[in-house]
């Protein structure tokens, strides 16, 4: 990818230009929504997420221990996206069960590769205990690229990965990366 500094009428911006063998390691882009349920309401929130979530081209995780979040809904968008100022609100019986909630973008691996990763789809009788882990990373300066490199490798021998996903933060998000890595247990 090449990098262009542009000044306009006294702004500066930085355009990058994709040449044309370049085909980028995570094309699509996802909408990650990270929810924690008002006490008592988790089990509702949970029901709420499954009924609103687009269920062709969507993964709910539900949270077990390690963060504050109870819930992570990961929808698929395409290769663009487009956010319009009227939203999509939430009824109001839905608004009572978040405590709290945040949404970023990413970009990720197609979305055939994600199904396969995560063991959607055709597969999904087939990875029915399947267990989720759900890291966020955050570069220190000057140290994206090794953290990248270090996520992007593959399992050691011995790993009992069934499944990996690298997606990159795009906008919303404090963190550069987030992985999901999807063992049968």
């Amino acid at each position: 990818m090449k990098s262009c500094v542009v000044l306009f009428l006294g702004l500066l911006f930085t355009i990058s230009v994709a040449t044309a063998q370049e085909v980028p390691k995570r094309p699509d882009l996802y909408h990650l929504h990270f929810a924690a349920a008002v006490p008592g309401k988790a089990i509702q929130l949970g029901e709420f997420l499954k009924t609103s979530s687009p269920a062709d081209h969507s993964l709910i995780l539900r949270h077990q221990y390690g963060s504050e979040w109870d819930y992570l809904v990961i929808e698929h968008l395409g290769a663009k996206a487009t956010v319009e100022a009227a939203g999509t609100p939430a009824p109001a019986s839905a608004r009572d069960l978040y405590a709290w909630h945040a949404d970023t973008f990413v970009n990720g691996p197609a979305w055939a590769d994600f199904v396969k990763a995560m063991g959607l789809g055709e597969a999904a009788s087939k990875s029915a205990g399947s267990a989720y882990v759900v890291g966020t990373y955050r570069a220190i300066p000057g140290h994206r690229d090794q953290l990248e490199k270090m996520l992007s490798a593959a399992p050691s021998s011995g790993d009992p990965v069934s499944g990996a996903i690298l997606m990159q933060h795009v906008e919303g998000a404090p963190w550069n990366f987030l992985t999901i890595t999807r063992y049968n247990s």
